[in-house]
């Protein structure tokens, strides 16, 4: 039953809940991605950062991609996060080799343009397991170049006028990258923030803005790592205890999904179960609530042929969809949410009634 009881933000601030590690932005209740809020300290000491080679990139060109089917647009300003991504299918290749990476770029173009209907590839850029970067869509290499804009993608639902989408070749769940893919994805990287003086902290996973697998748990994992290798690169220190929302998929169980069922009952969802278990009608609400406010599915497979389906998925586009500014919105179900994680977490109570983005993340954590 729900505890009678507020939430003492303050004191879980303090010190209740950790915060995680790996990954994270700050969401909006509408679900948009802002910048964290370090930003302009970093571009202040961005004008103090060392120089990074530009690394070697083959163009459109050398690959061989087709011409666009329409113009390419470029955003009159900077790309604020810089996204990775895995593309799961068509697997872990062994093929290491250079006119491998070629035909990745030749296949992704395809399946976008013709598959997808897209003008071109989705992402900007891409990373193959044997280290080779290529450029994805038609002029992102120019445009990087240049400093002062991007060219618009088709890689991260909702924002892609905000990033630089970067795929990097396979499938990252369960197993971790290649050496030399690790690398060359440190050495991207760290170019373009310090082409654009981007802000560590949006470094970003394709997770932290849809409700999507991708880049693949391992890789994901790995992202502060990522963080302090750029930082390192450009000599300029990294963001630690970033904050994330979590991601939640079927079969999942634990507080976190007991959280979930009673926020989607709160929003009007009462044939949710309250047992833990992601289950189908979990499911099913999740996916009616999405297909209700027009988020569209983004499968881990930006890039190819994706087996994966990830309807249902409860991740960075949804928890702000059901996690209320105020306790006591959805009457008992929200202050069993609070109370479920709160007895996970073993964070502090009072009479607190206000509840920010940054509390839900942190009580999810």
């Amino acid at each position: 039953m729900a505890a009678q009881q507020g939430f003492d933000r303050r004191s879980l601030l303090r010190g209740g809940v950790a915060a995680t590690a790996a990954g994270a932005i700050g969401l909006s209740a509408a679900g948009t991605a802002n910048a964290a809020g370090s930003s302009a300290a970093y571009r202040s000491q961005g004008a103090r950062a060392k120089a990074v080679a530009e690394p070697r990139i083959y163009s459109t060109e050398e690959w061989g991609a087709r011409p666009p089917s329409s113009a390419i647009v470029v955003e009159n300003h900077v790309p604020t996060f810089i996204v990775v991504h895995h593309t799961a299918e068509p697997g872990n290749s062994e093929d290491y080799s250079l006119e491998h990476a070629k035909k990745i770029c030749r296949d992704i173009q395809n399946f976008h343009m013709d598959g997808n209907g897209w003008a071109d590839t989705g992402q900007q850029f891409t990373n193959s397991r044997g280290g080779y970067r290529l450029e994805g869509r038609h002029r992102s290499l120019e445009v990087v170049r240049g400093g002062t804009k991007h060219v618009q993608g088709a890689n991260v639902g909702s924002h892609n006028s905000e990033v630089i989408g970067i795929e990097n070749e396979g499938l990252y769940s369960d197993v971790d990258v290649p050496q030399a893919l690790w690398d060359s994805l440190v050495q991207l990287v760290a170019w373009i923030a310090g082409q654009y003086g981007t802000d560590l902290a949006n470094i970003q996973g394709h997770r932290d803005f849809n409700s999507t697998e991708c880049p693949g748990g391992v890789l994901y994992g790995r992202l502060q790592e990522l963080r302090d290798a750029v930082g390192n690169a450009l000599g300029v220190k990294s963001a630690e205890g970033l904050l994330t929302w979590p991601l939640l998929k079927p079969g999942a169980v634990g507080p976190q999904v007991r959280a979930a069922q009673h926020l989607l009952r709160a929003k009007g969802f009462k044939s949710v179960p309250v047992d833990g278990v992601f289950g189908t009608g979990t499911k099913r609400a999740v996916a009616e609530l999405a297909d209700s406010y027009g988020i569209e599915k983004h499968a881990c497979a930006a890039s190819h042929h994706s087996k994966v389906d990830e309807t249902g998925y409860l991740g960075s586009d949804i928890w702000p969809l059901i996690t209320p500014s105020v306790r006591s919105a959805g009457a008992g179900d929200v202050q069993d949410a609070v109370s479920t994680l709160l007895r996970k977490t073993r964070g502090t109570v009072s009479s607190v009634e206000e509840l920010t983005q940054s509390d839900w993340k942190r009580l999810l954590s």
